[in-house]
Protein backbone atom coordinates (compact mmCIF):
# COMPACT_ATOMS: atom_id res chain seq x y z
CA UNK A 1 0.00 0.00 0.00
CA UNK A 2 1.07 3.56 0.11
CA UNK A 3 2.30 3.49 3.49
CA UNK A 4 5.14 0.63 2.69
CA UNK A 5 5.99 3.02 -0.51
CA UNK A 6 6.16 5.75 1.60
CA UNK A 7 8.40 3.84 3.89
CA UNK A 8 10.23 2.44 0.85
CA UNK A 9 11.02 6.15 -0.48
CA UNK A 10 12.39 7.51 3.00
CA UNK A 11 14.98 4.71 3.25
CA UNK A 12 15.35 5.22 -0.73
CA UNK A 13 16.00 9.07 0.03
CA UNK A 14 18.84 8.27 2.36
CA UNK A 15 20.18 6.06 0.06
CA UNK A 16 20.58 8.22 -2.16
CA UNK A 17 21.93 10.93 0.09
CA UNK A 18 24.43 8.48 0.81
CA UNK A 19 25.72 7.33 -2.79
CA UNK A 20 25.92 10.84 -3.66
CA UNK A 21 28.15 11.39 -0.97
CA UNK A 22 30.67 8.68 -2.12
CA UNK A 23 29.93 10.22 -5.22
CA UNK A 24 28.96 7.16 -6.86
CA UNK A 25 26.35 6.11 -9.75
CA UNK A 26 23.80 3.69 -8.71
CA UNK A 27 21.89 1.64 -11.72
CA UNK A 28 18.85 -0.10 -11.00
CA UNK A 29 18.30 -3.38 -13.72
CA UNK A 30 15.35 -4.59 -14.08
CA UNK A 31 13.52 -7.06 -16.33
CA UNK A 32 11.45 -10.35 -16.50
CA UNK A 33 13.33 -13.84 -16.10
CA UNK A 34 15.92 -15.12 -18.40
CA UNK A 35 16.30 -11.75 -20.10
CA UNK A 36 19.63 -11.42 -19.55
CA UNK A 37 20.60 -9.34 -16.92
CA UNK A 38 23.37 -11.19 -15.36
CA UNK A 39 25.00 -12.02 -18.87
CA UNK A 40 24.84 -8.57 -19.55
CA UNK A 41 26.08 -8.04 -16.03
CA UNK A 42 29.30 -10.42 -17.02
CA UNK A 43 30.00 -8.93 -20.31
CA UNK A 44 30.28 -5.19 -18.46
CA UNK A 45 32.61 -6.92 -15.94
CA UNK A 46 34.47 -8.76 -18.60
CA UNK A 47 34.90 -5.36 -21.04
CA UNK A 48 35.03 -3.29 -17.31
CA UNK A 49 38.42 -0.80 -17.80
CA UNK A 50 37.24 1.67 -15.28
CA UNK A 51 39.89 3.20 -12.73
CA UNK A 52 37.59 1.98 -9.69
CA UNK A 53 35.76 -1.26 -9.34
CA UNK A 54 32.19 -2.33 -10.59
CA UNK A 55 30.09 -3.57 -8.22
CA UNK A 56 26.88 -5.61 -7.88
CA UNK A 57 23.96 -6.08 -5.84
CA UNK A 58 21.44 -9.40 -6.63
CA UNK A 59 18.45 -10.10 -5.74
CA UNK A 60 17.27 -13.30 -6.28
CA UNK A 61 14.28 -15.47 -4.68
CA UNK A 62 16.78 -18.28 -3.90
CA UNK A 63 20.57 -19.23 -4.73
CA UNK A 64 23.42 -17.49 -5.37
CA UNK A 65 24.11 -18.55 -8.19
CA UNK A 66 24.03 -15.08 -9.92
CA UNK A 67 26.58 -13.45 -7.98
CA UNK A 68 28.85 -16.46 -8.44
CA UNK A 69 28.61 -15.73 -11.77
CA UNK A 70 29.37 -12.22 -11.71
CA UNK A 71 32.37 -12.60 -9.35
CA UNK A 72 33.96 -15.13 -11.62
CA UNK A 73 33.84 -12.37 -14.13
CA UNK A 74 35.75 -9.64 -11.98
CA UNK A 75 32.74 -7.55 -10.28
CA UNK A 76 32.66 -7.36 -6.78
CA UNK A 77 28.72 -8.96 -6.02
CA UNK A 78 26.76 -9.49 -3.09
CA UNK A 79 23.82 -11.53 -2.80
CA UNK A 80 20.37 -10.67 -1.64
CA UNK A 81 18.13 -13.74 -1.33
CA UNK A 82 14.35 -12.10 -1.24
CA UNK A 83 12.52 -15.54 0.08
CA UNK A 84 8.87 -14.39 -1.47
CA UNK A 85 9.19 -11.05 -1.71
CA UNK A 86 9.39 -10.25 -6.02
CA UNK A 87 10.74 -7.10 -5.56
CA UNK A 88 13.80 -5.22 -3.89
CA UNK A 89 13.07 -2.65 -1.62
CA UNK A 90 15.01 0.20 -0.39
CA UNK A 91 15.63 -1.06 3.02
CA UNK A 92 17.19 -4.73 1.57
CA UNK A 93 20.32 -2.86 0.51
CA UNK A 94 21.13 -1.39 3.51
CA UNK A 95 23.18 -4.23 5.05
CA UNK A 96 24.38 -5.43 1.50
CA UNK A 97 26.06 -2.09 1.40
CA UNK A 98 28.10 -2.27 4.69
CA UNK A 99 29.61 -5.14 2.60
CA UNK A 100 31.51 -2.95 -0.12
CA UNK A 101 33.99 0.33 0.17
CA UNK A 102 31.62 2.31 -1.54
CA UNK A 103 34.47 4.85 -2.54
CA UNK A 104 36.68 2.27 -4.25
CA UNK A 105 33.65 1.41 -6.80
CA UNK A 106 33.40 3.50 -9.61
CA UNK A 107 29.75 2.15 -10.76
CA UNK A 108 27.14 -0.09 -8.63
CA UNK A 109 24.40 -2.09 -10.64
CA UNK A 110 21.55 -3.46 -8.81
CA UNK A 111 20.48 -6.49 -10.44
CA UNK A 112 16.65 -6.15 -9.14
CA UNK A 113 14.32 -9.92 -9.03
CA UNK A 114 13.15 -11.15 -12.39
CA UNK A 115 9.91 -9.56 -12.19
CA UNK A 116 8.02 -6.70 -14.52
CA UNK A 117 5.13 -6.15 -12.27
CA UNK A 118 6.25 -5.00 -8.38
CA UNK A 119 9.31 -3.66 -9.01
CA UNK A 120 8.86 -0.73 -11.27
CA UNK A 121 6.55 0.83 -7.97
CA UNK A 122 10.21 0.67 -5.40
CA UNK A 123 12.79 3.41 -5.84
CA UNK A 124 16.28 2.18 -5.09
CA UNK A 125 18.04 5.34 -4.46
CA UNK A 126 19.31 4.70 -8.11
CA UNK A 127 21.29 7.36 -10.37
CA UNK A 128 19.39 5.79 -13.05
CA UNK A 129 17.05 2.98 -14.32
CA UNK A 130 17.91 0.49 -17.10
CA UNK A 131 14.94 -2.36 -17.97
CA UNK A 132 15.92 -4.76 -20.22
CA UNK A 133 14.27 -6.42 -23.13
CA UNK A 134 14.87 -9.71 -25.00
CA UNK A 135 14.06 -10.49 -28.82
CA UNK A 136 12.99 -13.41 -27.38
CA UNK A 137 9.96 -12.08 -25.44
CA UNK A 138 8.22 -10.43 -28.15
CA UNK A 139 7.88 -6.57 -29.26
CA UNK A 140 4.62 -6.07 -27.23
CA UNK A 141 6.19 -6.32 -23.96
CA UNK A 142 6.62 -3.03 -23.43
CA UNK A 143 2.72 -2.60 -24.05
CA UNK A 144 1.66 -4.95 -21.76
CA UNK A 145 3.63 -4.00 -19.04
CA UNK A 146 3.83 -0.04 -19.44
CA UNK A 147 4.67 1.06 -15.54
CA UNK A 148 8.01 -1.07 -15.56
CA UNK A 149 9.09 0.45 -19.02
CA UNK A 150 7.74 3.90 -18.15
CA UNK A 151 10.00 4.05 -15.60
CA UNK A 152 13.36 3.55 -17.61
CA UNK A 153 16.02 5.58 -18.45
CA UNK A 154 17.07 3.55 -20.99
CA UNK A 155 15.33 0.27 -22.39
CA UNK A 156 18.06 -2.21 -23.50
CA UNK A 157 17.03 -4.26 -26.56
CA UNK A 158 18.88 -7.63 -25.64
CA UNK A 159 19.73 -10.66 -27.65
CA UNK A 160 19.36 -8.74 -30.95
CA UNK A 161 21.78 -11.80 -32.28
CA UNK A 162 18.68 -13.71 -32.43
CA UNK A 163 16.27 -11.33 -33.63
CA UNK A 164 15.96 -13.06 -37.31
CA UNK A 165 15.63 -16.55 -35.70
CA UNK A 166 12.31 -15.24 -34.14
CA UNK A 167 11.59 -13.16 -36.35
CA UNK A 168 11.70 -10.02 -33.89
CA UNK A 169 9.87 -7.18 -35.60
CA UNK A 170 12.62 -3.93 -34.46
CA UNK A 171 10.70 -1.14 -35.99
CA UNK A 172 7.45 -2.46 -34.18
CA UNK A 173 9.32 -3.11 -30.64
CA UNK A 174 10.77 1.05 -30.79
CA UNK A 175 7.55 2.36 -31.80
CA UNK A 176 5.75 0.44 -28.67
CA UNK A 177 9.10 1.38 -26.40
CA UNK A 178 8.48 4.90 -27.63
CA UNK A 179 5.02 4.45 -27.01
CA UNK A 180 5.37 4.29 -22.97
CA UNK A 181 8.49 6.04 -22.72
CA UNK A 182 9.04 8.73 -24.58
CA UNK A 183 12.22 9.67 -23.11
CA UNK A 184 13.92 6.46 -22.69
CA UNK A 185 17.29 5.86 -24.46
CA UNK A 186 16.75 2.98 -26.76
CA UNK A 187 20.18 0.42 -27.04
CA UNK A 188 20.25 -2.72 -29.22
CA UNK A 189 22.63 -5.22 -27.70
CA UNK A 190 24.10 -8.85 -27.62
CA UNK A 191 25.41 -9.94 -24.58
CA UNK A 192 26.61 -13.26 -25.94
CA UNK A 193 28.42 -11.57 -28.97
CA UNK A 194 29.40 -7.99 -27.51
CA UNK A 195 27.48 -6.27 -30.70
CA UNK A 196 26.01 -2.79 -28.70
CA UNK A 197 28.01 -2.50 -25.73
CA UNK A 198 29.84 0.45 -26.90
CA UNK A 199 26.45 2.34 -27.37
CA UNK A 200 25.14 0.87 -24.40
CA UNK A 201 28.27 2.47 -22.12
CA UNK A 202 27.45 5.55 -24.19
CA UNK A 203 23.99 5.49 -22.90
CA UNK A 204 24.73 5.15 -19.50
CA UNK A 205 27.24 7.66 -19.29
CA UNK A 206 24.60 10.17 -21.27
CA UNK A 207 22.10 9.06 -18.99
CA UNK A 208 23.71 9.37 -15.60
CA UNK A 209 25.30 13.24 -17.25
CA UNK A 210 21.23 14.02 -17.76
CA UNK A 211 20.05 12.53 -14.18
CA UNK A 212 22.96 14.57 -12.22
CA UNK A 213 22.38 18.05 -13.60
CA UNK A 214 18.36 17.23 -13.68
CA UNK A 215 17.64 16.46 -10.16
CA UNK A 216 19.43 17.04 -6.74
CA UNK A 217 21.03 14.33 -4.27
CA UNK A 218 17.63 13.92 -2.45
CA UNK A 219 15.39 13.43 -5.30
CA UNK A 220 14.09 10.42 -7.34
CA UNK A 221 15.63 9.86 -10.78
CA UNK A 222 14.17 12.11 -13.11
CA UNK A 223 13.21 9.84 -15.67
CA UNK A 224 11.83 12.63 -18.32
CA UNK A 225 15.71 14.22 -18.31
CA UNK A 226 17.17 11.61 -20.70
CA UNK A 227 16.38 12.77 -24.61
CA UNK A 228 15.22 10.02 -26.67
CA UNK A 229 18.58 8.36 -29.24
Amino acid sequence: GEALLSHNDAHAAALRRRFAAAGLPVLNLLSSPGSGKTALLERLGRDWSGSGRLGAIVGDLATDNDARRLRAAGIEAVQITTGQACHLEASMLEPALERFDLAALELLVIENVGNLVCPAAYDLGESLRLVLLAVTEGEDKPLKYPAMFHSADVVVINKIDLAAAVAFDREHAHRHIARVAPAARIVEVSARTGEGMDALRAAIAAGLAAAATAAPATAAPATAAAAPV
